[in-house]
């Protein structure tokens, strides 16, 4: 083994286990990600100054809609990553759809479930959908955080080949070519977790939510981009590969994003900040 290549480490699947009871790294990540990213809407719902007048939603609301979004996230990504990314496998195995607990979650599904219940569940509560989805996006960042560190611990989604001479490239155990690997998932999650989140904090900070969907197109715009650059050091989906002149799924997804992100910030933008009785309904 190359001198500086560094070892992976040795992680168990399970995080914590009592007897029978078990849970993953990757369900930990999930179940931190919403109880973290909940107690950061509740403290940003409670900062009337950052939203020019009262929030658009009471913090009994966004603990009912934690539900909701919980939801959307796990039906949404195993659906996605079904749809997008292994759908002849499933069709020969339906049932496989099902077991969640041997991975396979899409983010591009996951944000369009979220989409789904942002959308149902303001319209049921009279709540403005824009910032609902504000709300959602600002504290997206530290489940994607978790998630790609899950990632890492479980020796999966790894990055494509690189020169053994890479201070930090990787073998990882699960792979079947044993090659000196980029450790993608951390890339990820410095890219779409901390960055997105300092990003996102910097603009609320600065009065963002005063002008609905300005969080939210931004999010949209900003993980599009750290998604595509993420994928060039990502090794594609062993079913699918590379895509149409060396793109993957991963890009392809996130190029709408790109798109949706930037008329949402234009049309913040040119929206404005809402009057005082529009900031209350």
């Amino acid at each position: 083994m190359p001198f500086l290549l560094i070892d992976f480490p040795a992680f168990k699947p399970i995080a914590i286990e009592i007897g029978p009871f078990a849970i993953r790294w990757y369900a930990l990540a999930y179940i931190c990600g919403i109880v973290f990213g909940w107690l950061y809407a509740r403290s940003l719902l409670k900062k009337e100054h950052l939203w020019g007048g009262p929030a658009p939603m009471s913090l009994v609301q966004i603990d009912d809609f934690i539900l909701w979004v919980t939801l959307g996230i796990i039906l949404g990504g195993r659906t996605g990553y079904v749809l997008f990314y292994n759908l002849p496998f499933f069709i020969d195995h339906p049932a496989a759809i099902f077991k969640l607990w041997e991975g396979g979650m899409s983010f591009h599904g996951g944000f369009l479930g979220c989409v789904v219940a942002v959308m149902w569940f303001a319209y049921r509560g009279g709540i403005s959908i824009l910032s609902l989805g504000d709300i959602t996006t600002a504290v997206a960042p530290v489940g994607l955080l978790l998630g790609r560190i899950a990632n890492f611990i479980n020796g999966e989604l790894w990055g494509r080949a690189t020169d053994p001479s890479l201070p930090w490239a990787m073998i990882f155990p699960n792979d079947p070519t044993q090659l000196p690997r980029h450790p993608s998932q951390l890339y990820e999650a410095g890219m779409e977790g901390i960055l997105l989140f300092t990003v996102l904090a910097i603009m609320i900070r600065f009065g963002a939510l005063k002008r609905p969907g300005m969080i939210l197109g931004s999010f949209i715009l900003i993980y599009g981009l750290t998604r595509i650059a993420g994928e060039h050091f990502r090794e594609p989906d062993a079913q699918l590969g590379f895509l149409w002149g060396g793109l993957t799924m991963g890009m392809l997804l996130s190029i709408p994003m790109l798109i949706v992100g930037a008329i949402l910030i234009v049309w913040a933008v040119r929206r404005g900040a809402p009057t005082p009785v529009q900031a209350i309904r």
